[in-house]
């Protein structure tokens, strides 16, 4: 691949529609996406030279820090500048075509035409196919531990322009800005540019490779990696020689307290558990249902005193996106039970609303409850949880009035995407 194909017209129209397209906040330099096409219109010719010279440096990146998805610790982002956004989305349509067909069919993530769901189909045909015990690896803090000289090597096998070879090192060595101070970078490729996942596969098609070299059916996606065989004892084997691969190939760090040999059932891949072994079946992990009830519980907590139509219409996005994502999963108690929770968190907030005993009891007449009924429950003195779930607030707030208030039925959305009419 040489560095003009980069530079190619074409290729940097398509580069900057797709940043354009991506948005994200700006760099170091705070410029905003929208600012691109001027200042490339403006300074063009001269990024040009650089890139073409050798003598273009890339600014640091704008060190992020945000929470992982199940709660413990931050994961760090490095964000760079939009221009620099830009010129590694260039190299990265480039250069995809050029690897990724080379790459092992049981590698996922962050690949044209394939995504989590694949992974996770193919999870599910491993263990249907009698390899009932998972080698689950986890490499610690691995975008932040790439090792540059391992990678650089890697990427030296695809791209021969000694120019472009240098630019990518440039991107890896660029400093990372945090409270004014830039910090020097040795290793590492931080989330947030738009080569760090292709270069994340480049270095992990090592393993792929060594996998498929030995006979192993796994699947990887991005650095989260399954391996599946027959027996505990194979695993605890398997597990043992690929950390030594990956610590003294890759110099990678495999982090054993998170690593295990299990069955699938005990532990979660992309969201996901593998409940069974001679009939499996896909199931939302208890993780996956923690985090959406903890990010369910930040809106709830907000919509205490809004209208109940504003709210559902608040966090409808969020429950159709889920259960989109999680559609594979063939387990439904799991939907039941969150509609059921969703459902008695919105009637503890109408209580809650209501306040005054005679306030609940004239509301629940409102809604069919007979009065002297209605005037025991409102005068009961228990919590809002627990009249939330009592039977004067079943019959008095139904499923027919959140279907009208525009409640998404995660039971109901699951159905309808398996059985579409």
């Amino acid at each position: 691949m040489e560095l003009e194909q980069v530079l190619h017209r074409e290729n940097l129209n398509r580069a900057w529609r797709r940043v354009v397209s991506n948005g994200g906040a700006p760099g170091v330099d705070g410029m905003p996406v929208e600012a691109l096409k001027a200042y490339l219109t403006e300074h063009g010719p001269r990024i040009r030279e650089g890139l073409t010279s050798g003598t273009y440096e890339p600014q640091p990146v704008r060190r992020v820090e945000i929470p992982k998805p199940d709660g413990k610790g931050t994961r760090m982002l490095g964000i760079p500048t939009v221009l620099d956004r830009f010129i590694q989305q260039a190299i990265l349509q480039v250069l995809t075509p050029q690897v990724d067909p080379h790459f092992s069919p049981s590698s996922y993530g962050f690949r044209p035409g394939r995504s989590a769901h694949d992974a996770l189909k193919a999870a599910l045909g491993h263990v249907e196919a009698g390899y009932g015990w998972v080698v689950d690896i986890d490499l610690e803090k691995f975008f932040d531990r790439v090792n540059h000289d391992v990678l650089m090597a890697r990427v030296a096998r695809r791209v021969r322009d000694k120019r472009l070879l240098k630019l990518i090192r440039a991107y890896l060595n660029a400093g990372i800005l945090e409270e004014g101070v830039v910090q020097e970078r040795y290793e590492g490729t931080p989330q947030g540019g738009p080569l760090s996942p292709l270069l994340s596969n480049i270095l992990l098609d090592d393993l792929d490779k060594e996998l498929e070299r030995r006979g192993h059916r796994f699947c990887r996606y991005a650095d989260d990696c399954n391996i599946y065989v027959k027996s505990e004892a194979a695993g605890q084997r398997v597990m043992e020689s690929i950390t030594g691969f990956l610590e003294k190939r890759l110099r990678l760090k495999v982090n054993r307290d998170k690593s295990a040999v299990a069955r699938p059932g005990k532990r979660k891949f992309l969201g996901y558990t593998i409940m069974g072994q001679k009939n499996p079946r896909l199931k939302a992990s208890s993780e996956a249902v923690r985090r959406l009830k903890g990010r369910l519980k930040k809106h709830l907590r907000r919509g205490r005193g809004q209208a109940p139509a504003k709210l559902i219409a608040e966090i409808s996005p969020l429950l159709r996106g889920w259960i989109h994502y999680f559609k594979l999963a063939s387990v439904r108690s799991t939907f039941e039970d969150l509609d059921q929770w969703l459902r008695r968190k919105i009637r503890c907030i109408l209580w809650r609303q209501w306040k005054q005993p005679q306030t609940r009891a004239r509301k629940l007449m409102e809604r069919g409850i007979e009065k002297e009924r209605a005037r025991l429950s409102a005068m009961n003195g228990r919590g809002a949880w627990w009249n939330a779930g009592a039977s004067h607030m079943n019959a008095a707030i139904t499923l027919a009035w959140f279907s009208q208030q525009g409640l998404v039925s995660l039971r109901e959305e699951h159905r309808r995407l398996h059985h579409p009419t």
